[in-house]
């Protein structure tokens, strides 16, 4: 199991984020802190493997909490959890080695797809070399952070808009939209609207796979 400290000055939404993940297997909340004294301290007594971070709490800004638990020996992983948009808190996370950075507000599905790749990259056997080039920008392209102001129609957010692209770079091939929507933790038409978006855009090529019968599926690929 990996352990998880859920740290938010909102009891209520502490709440909301401990049920959605331990509807996640493998995964269980062993505390709840709700300043960032707090989340020091309960580190410090529980051990978890991941923490769960707010930024905007009431005694300490979100990142010096990662300072200190670094300053103090903590080596547990942290996925920020903020309305922060920042730039500025963006790339503090990252030079802070974060293992995600997830919006609110956001569903349990995106927060779902994020542990589990996290419970993915935890479980994989340590390879002591990169096989090539292609395999460090792999790497690259699931820990990059999107930059610039993206422009989405009514009813898309941002969030799914990067769960999408990450899963089709991490990809490195074709993939249809149900493939897609199985991954990102999406229905398969929500997968497609985003999927057709990037096309339109030309951050996506699609191309046909002709089957024995029916319509040929598309396939798409990341290209930007």
């Amino acid at each position: 199991m990996i352990d998880v400290l859920v740290v938010d000055d909102d009891f209520m939404v502490a709440r909301v984020n401990r049920r959605f993940v331990d509807a996640v297997d493998g995964f269980r909340v062993v505390g709840m802190a709700h300043t960032g004294e707090h989340a020091v301290t309960a580190v410090a007594e529980l051990r978890p493997h991941l923490v769960l971070l707010d930024l905007y709490l009431p005694d300490i800004f979100g990142l010096e909490v990662i300072a200190r638990l670094r300053a103090e020996g903590h080596d547990c992983d942290v996925l920020v959890i903020s309305a922060a948009r920042e730039v500025e808190a963006v790339r503090g996370a990252a030079r802070h080695g974060v293992v995600g950075y997830l919006l609110k507000p956001f569903e349990a599905a995106d927060l779902r797809v994020r542990l589990t790749q996290y419970s993915a990259q935890k479980t994989a056997p340590a390879a002591p070399l990169v096989s090539g080039q292609a395999e460090v920008d792999r790497f690259l392209a699931l820990t990059r952070t999107p930059t610039g102001t993206v422009t989405l129609p009514k009813g898309m957010s941002v969030e799914t808009a990067e769960l999408v692209e990450n899963a089709l770079r991490a990809a490195g091939d074709t993939m249809s939209a149900a493939e897609c929507a199985a991954l990102v933790g999406v229905s398969r038409v929500s997968a497609r609207r985003y999927l057709e978006h990037f096309v339109t855009t030309g951050r996506v090529s699609v191309s046909l796979r002709y089957g024995s019968a029916g319509r040929p599926e598309r396939r798409y690929r990341w290209t930007a």
